[in-house]
């Protein structure tokens, strides 16, 4: 296997780079690099030179010893100076060695993941810690990145089994003495397990907008305060504002951090009947926004009446209190009830988020749904006598190799290149 090196720190001038060599040849390069080397896991301060004798930095060395690195493998990481001049001069010397070569992106966190260090779930997780913008996030990303799912996973697999080995022990040993009736058993594993996969389901949905941030669309007829609403709440004039009805004529997106909830907040167009074809256009596509959002936020004036669409979780304010003189009012102009409106968008996505699960992408759900569908297949089969407990192993078992695809050990070869490419060269 070759040794690979990168960068791991951002590209760019910084006080400090970590480059970071793993492989087989990795203490031998190191070595070439510093002269010596400290104890594993123990910090050195060394002179850098070329093979030529050129002197290129002074540096922190570190160094890790088989399955004891990120990577599992024996590992240098060396903290330069972050002078864009040191790296490269660094890097070019690096690339100089045989079997040393630079690193594809996220092949050191594949080859954690090849050596047993991360399983895949963990891999993603670790994805979302790098990208995590909020506060929520981060501790979503962290959890993960724990192993909680994987234990989860590996529980439920640890369950399945027992209840596959239970039916083909009758099998395999109906006439020795072998207690035929392991039904009911077999059935409790199956009901808890089942009912396990579908509780996490309930709060996939939940999960994967923390990962990727709730939308909250503000809707409401024209020139009623969408727009100052949103330049409110952005604290910048992310959208134009005007006297003219009509002006905003499509769906205008500003990222909010509320908590440490990740919010997308939405200004729509303004909904009324026209004959622009535009704007027409654009009050279509407010309201497919509106409805697939995870919250609207109604903004309307004196009697106004509340559109069929709002649901009872959604939030409705009348406004222009700087106008009306209404207590119950709020005022994006004037600032007027805005902490109201911040804290009532907070607590309806706090309740959402109270059921977040562990499983945040699409596949994961997948692999759920049809988890569920094969054990509840089997779990009918078993209720129907010994005579099909072959059949309901088999469904049994191709539900544990779903599970097992969650974490990456089987099935999933053709997701890894599109997965670890996310990665950064010192990933």
């Amino acid at each position: 296997m070759d040794t690979i090196f990168a960068l791991a720190t951002a590209q760019g001038r910084a006080g400090v780079a970590v480059i970071r060599i793993s492989g087989p040849q990795s203490w031998d390069v190191g070595t070439a690099l510093a002269g010596s080397l400290p104890k594993p896991r123990k910090a050195g301060l060394r002179r850098l030179t070329a093979t030529d004798g050129t002197y290129l930095d002074e540096a922190l060395v570190l160094t890790f010893e088989d399955k004891e690195s990120f990577t599992g493998e024996k590992t240098v990481e060396l903290q330069t100076h972050g002078s864009i001049a040191v790296v490269n001069s660094i890097l070019k010397e690096l690339g100089g060695f045989s079997d040393c070569r630079l690193a594809e992106p996220g092949e050191f966190t594949r080859r954690a993941m090849e050596s047993g260090r991360l399983d895949l779930v963990q891999v993603e997780a670790l994805s979302d810690l790098i990208e995590a913008e909020t506060e929520l996030q981060r501790k979503q990303a962290l959890r993960m990145f724990d192993g909680a799912f994987g234990e989860r996973v590996l529980s439920w697999r640890q369950s399945l089994i027992r209840a596959a080995s239970l039916l083909e022990a009758v099998i395999d040993f109906a006439d020795e003495e072998v207690p035929e009736d392991v039904s009911a058993e077999v059935s409790e594993l199956l009901k808890m397990v089942i009912g396990a996969l579908n509780k996490e389901l309930t709060g996939f949905q939940s999960a994967e907008r923390i990962r990727s941030g709730f939308e909250v669309a503000i809707i409401g007829a024209p020139n009623v305060g969408k727009s100052t609403l949103l330049n409110a709440l952005a604290g910048r004039d992310a959208a134009i504002t005007s006297e003219i009805a009509g002006t905003t004529r499509d769906v205008i997106e500003v990222r909010m951090d509320l908590s440490g909830i990740p919010v997308t907040l939405l200004d729509t167009a303004g909904l009324r009947e026209t004959e622009d074809t535009i704007e027409a256009l654009g009050i279509a596509r407010a309201k497919d926004r509106a409805s697939a959002a995870d919250l609207r936020v109604f903004l309307k004036s004196g009697d106004e009446a509340v559109p069929d669409f709002i649901e009872a979780e959604d939030l409705v304010f009348e406004t222009k209190a700087d106008l009306t003189g209404k207590a119950d009012a709020i005022s994006a102009k004037s600032g007027e009830g805005l902490d109201k409106v911040i804290q009532s968008i907070t607590y309806a996505l706090q309740q959402k988020v109270a059921g977040a699960g562990l499983a945040t992408r699409e596949r994961h759900r997948v692999a759920l749904v049809q988890g569920v569908k094969h054990l509840e297949t089997a779990e009918r089969l078993v209720s129907e006598g010994s005579e099909i407990y072959d059949i309901a192993a088999e469904e049994i078992r191709t539900a544990v190799r779903g599970l097992e695809s969650l974490v990456g050990k089987v099935g999933v070869e053709d997701l890894l290149d599109e997965i670890f490419s996310s990665f950064c060269l010192g990933k």
